[in-house]
């Protein structure tokens, strides 16, 4: 049976978020991760999540509640992001490093995360990310996979 130590999603959070050198190098905790978003995530952060998923720029920046011409800003002037915008990345990055473990391939968890899945009501996950309900429920589907439970 598969399982994944907090350990090991943490770091895989870390590198969707951008941190290629991962736990490693760096303190880790809950503590750590909520200092990070308080701080607010640099905008290569979101640009990170947004290769990773392979999502366009305009659908991410929707999900995270943050409009056009505020990610322009951010971008231009290198603004990071506010806490409220860096914790709804984490939660993409969070749920999205989640899929990439449970699948054990990034292009079917890419794949999964992008179509509407008749379990979470004919939503998409993605969308689902949006809200932390929604990504509740988009983790407790991912986590029935991981351990075989098919409804």
């Amino acid at each position: 049976m598969t399982t994944l130590t907090d350990l090991a999603l943490e770091d895989r959070v870390l590198r969707v978020l951008g941190d290629k050198t991962g736990s490693k190098k760096k303190p880790t905790g809950s503590t750590h991760l909520r200092g990070m978003v308080l701080r607010g995530y640099p905008f290569t952060a979101f640009e990170s999540v947004q290769k990773e998923i392979d999502l366009p720029q305009k659908q991410l920046s929707a999900i995270v509640g943050m409009t056009e011409s505020t990610l322009t800003r951010r971008k231009r002037d290198h603004q990071p992001l506010t806490a409220i915008e860096s914790d709804r990345l984490y939660r993409v990055a969070r749920i999205t490093a989640l899929a990439f473990e449970v699948f054990g391939d990034e292009d079917k968890a890419r794949i999964w995360m992008k179509r509407p899945n008749d379990v979470l009501d004919g939503d998409i996950p993605l969308a689902l990310l949006a809200t932390e309900i929604g990504a509740s429920q988009v983790e407790d589907e991912l986590q029935r996979i991981l351990y075989g439970i098919y409804i």
